[in-house]
């Protein structure tokens, strides 16, 4: 289904049973060789039962060994296939989750993933999405090992009632045992990967901020700070050793008496005639099975992990993607409007009913003290983030309507501190949009190719070797979002260079040949008076609009500048 503004959106599957289906086609080969190994564990006992017998009886035990023989590799190939099964599926999955948590943080755009710390997201894509992936596999996996207790209990009644009896009471103690141990499992998972997450933000950060942390000393600080939930994690990792060792311990008390129980009933039955020493070695064998439920430990836990892992990519798929609409942008000359605007972020109004006409091919300037709401105003025309109120238009068509090729080809943003993206310093200025005729033109245009031109390699210059000054990253930031083809947004994306540069790129920008509006942020008087228009904010609010010259008149516009 399709509306005005695009596709209808469709939430990710997030739930245990969607991640646990995507394994698909491993799945069943999964329950198919896990099936086929209990039948080998429950037919083994039998047959090697029936070889006590027969060399009780001194006859035929020969055919019963190679029985047991063919079993014991029927055994061992099903454990070599579903290993190799289970691994595939799991990686599969991880792939398949990852791929989908980073498209939702992509496509989210900055406000999606406003609640994240980059760490934890970090956290979340990499350990919690292969924690999830376990669901399949564990899954079936538990469903399959039902079946030699299940089956041992049926096959011991065969043998003798009593022996069933006996079987039947200690294994309901053992599936008490396994139903603590995979709540409590649950609750200490999801608390472990909880704090894996903020270990992850905190590292993050440190890791981006690690030349303020060097020069202002606090080197010991930082690392109080990041290890500080060392000791919380540890003790999570505790609890589940203990919770692990404590069911572990029950199971292997449980286990033993199950199987003295059935040895005890047994022996009587055997005293009595009812039962043969082999069916007695049989039955002590499907006691040794039923007690294995405690062997599920293992797999319960996965089945925790995997619980707390889907519920952490849970949290990252509810993120609402930015939705975009079908139409093409019609021609025009890049008039950008902003029509009752107000923009509300946890109760803090950023903007206030703004309404403003500026004019195509026109050269914006936009100033005001720090907190007025500059960027905010950048971010809403280059539809970095949409409003709580109102719409912004460009030629007529708001902008949550235009499709994405239209928009991000119309509309180009360059920021103060750019995060430069790809291999080499020629992608760092490159997009789908442009080719290298373009890209070339586009850095000339900008002035980076004065000095890219110097790097070892030139724009092919890995980005980890091309070391940069903060001018320099703007310049390729500019480089970047120079092709649009309507409307360029330069969130102070000039205050690091040195001032003939930016005279030149002013200059640049003030003579655009291609006439695109251009909406420029910035706290520097020169470019303010290069503007053709000024849109003086404060506080939230369109304080004035006008020429620098009839601005300057005002001496609260003059204290904007210092």
């Amino acid at each position: 289904m399709t509306t005005a503004l695009g596709p209808a959106y469709r939430p990710a599957p997030t739930t245990f049973g969607a991640v646990a289906r995507h394994g698909r086609a491993w799945l069943p080969v999964i329950g198919v060789t896990a099936l086929a190994n209990s039948a080998v564990s429950l037919a083994l006992p039998s047959v090697l039962g029936h070889s006590v017998d027969a060399i009780v009886a001194g006859s035929g035990y020969g055919r019963w060994f190679t029985i047991a023989a063919v079993l014991i590799g029927v055994g061992v190939l099903c454990s070599l296939i579903d290993a190799f099964a289970g691994t595939a599926c799991v990686a599969g999955t991880t792939a398949w989750l990852r791929h989908g948590l980073v498209s939702q943080v992509v496509r989210g755009g900055a406000e999606g993933s406003r609640e994240f710390d980059s760490g934890d997201l970090v956290s979340r894509v990499s350990g919690n999405a292969s924690d999830a992936a376990q669901a399949g596999p564990a899954a079936v996996t538990t469903v399959a090992a039902m079946a030699p207790p299940i089956g041992s209990l049926v096959l011991l009644a065969l043998i003798d009632p009593w022996l069933a009896a006996a079987f039947f009471g200690g294994v309901i103690l053992v599936v008490g045992v396994l139903f603590v141990f995979a709540r409590r499992t649950a609750e200490i998972s999801l608390a472990y990967q909880q704090t894996q997450g903020r270990i992850s933000a905190l590292l993050t950060e440190a890791v981006t901020g690690l030349r303020t942390i060097a020069s202002a000393g606090t080197t010991s600080r930082e690392e109080r700070r990041i290890l500080g939930f060392l000791p919380e994690l540890h003790r999570h990792g505790l609890e589940t050793w203990k919770v692990l060792a404590r069911s572990g311990a029950q199971a292997a008390i449980v286990g033993p008496l199950v199987l003295v129980a059935v040895l005890a009933v047994g022996g009587l039955q055997l005293v009595n005639g009812r039962i043969t020493a082999g069916e007695l070695f049989a039955a002590s064998q499907y006691a040794v099975l039923g007690a294995g439920l405690g062997s599920l430990t293992g797999v319960i836990g996965e089945i925790a992990r995997a619980r707390a892992g889907i519920q952490r990519a849970a949290e990252v798929f509810a993120i609402d993607k930015v939705a975009h609409g079908l139409l093409p942008l019609p021609p025009g000359p890049g008039r950008l409007t902003f029509d009752g605007v107000t923009v509300v972020v946890d109760d803090a109004v950023l903007l206030e009913n703004v309404h403003l006409d500026l004019p195509g091919g026109a050269t914006v300037a936009v100033v005001g003290p720090s907190g007025a709401g500059k960027s905010v105003l950048a971010s809403l025309a280059a539809r970095l983030r949409d409003p709580s109120v109102g719409q912004v238009l460009l030629d007529g068509v708001p902008l949550p309507a235009l499709n994405h090729h239209a928009l991000r080809t119309a509309v180009g943003c360059a920021f103060e501190r750019p995060t430069l993206v790809g291999t080499t310093v020629g992608d760092a200025i490159s997009h789908d949009a442009i080719g290298p005729v373009r890209t070339l033109a586009a850095a000339r245009a900008t002035h980076a190719h004065d000095f890219v031109r110097r790097l070892p390699d030139g724009y092919f210059t890995p980005l980890p070797k091309a070391p940069m000054s903060g001018g320099e990253r703007q310049r390729l930031g500019l480089a970047r979002a120079w092709p649009a083809n309507r409307l360029l947004v330069l969130d102070d994306a000039t205050s690091s260079l040195d001032t003939a540069t930016e005279l030149q790129i002013s200059k640049t920008l003030t003579e655009d040949r291609y006439r695109r509006t251009r909406l420029i942020v910035t706290h520097r008087t020169a470019t303010a008076a290069r503007a053709d228009l000024v849109v003086w904010l404060d506080g939230g609010r369109v304080r004035g609009v006008g020429t620098h010259q009839d601005l300057w008149q005002d001496a609260s516009y003059r204290e904007v500048f210092g």
